[in-house]
């Protein structure tokens, strides 16, 4: 169950306490959400990952607090009154994965629209951006904003 709002200072002391305690056992680890787009308050905690090392994560988690949902895409912790979400990434779905899970959900809405328009899909999974013919166009969240015809914003633009 989410508690109450967290202050910035504090979700990022734990954040990176779990980064550390995780990235032995990922090739890559970064944190998403409203901790990325610097919002003074924040709802949880979002990290994306990509395993090298899924068994070795799983006992970290457990060290670390309750593991509340244990997925192939997305681990859920709680650590004392503080949800972690960890979304699980492939080098494939990395950048799609990161932008989605930064958000704001009002500018994933806006990219989502924008490659609608075009007869593209924005994977909310973070599969990728694909055109009409289903190939994947692009690879970083610079080029996927590019790609959608809109200059690149830093996650704390994306409001």
């Amino acid at each position: 169950m989410k508690q109450g709002k967290i202050e910035l200072e504090r979700a990022e002391k734990v954040a990176a306490a779990v980064i550390k305690q995780l990235s032995p056992h990922c090739l890559r680890i970064k944190v998403a959400g409203s901790i990325r787009r610097r919002r003074p308050w924040v709802n949880d905690i979002d990290l994306v990952l990509i395993p090298h090392d899924a068994w070795n994560i799983h006992a970290e988690l457990l060290k670390l607090g309750q593991l509340k949902m244990s997925g192939s895409k997305i681990l859920r912790l709680m650590i004392g009154d503080i949800q972690v979400d960890i979304y699980v990434a492939s080098e494939e779905s990395w950048a799609t994965l990161l932008l989605i899970r930064t958000g704001s959900a009002e500018n994933n809405i806006r990219l989502c629209s924008l490659a609608k328009k075009r007869g593209w899909r924005l994977a909310a999974s973070g599969d990728g951006l694909f055109n009409e013919e289903g190939h994947r166009i692009a690879d970083s969240e610079v080029t996927i904003y590019r790609a959608l015809g809109l200059p690149y914003q830093e996650p704390r633009e994306r409001d």
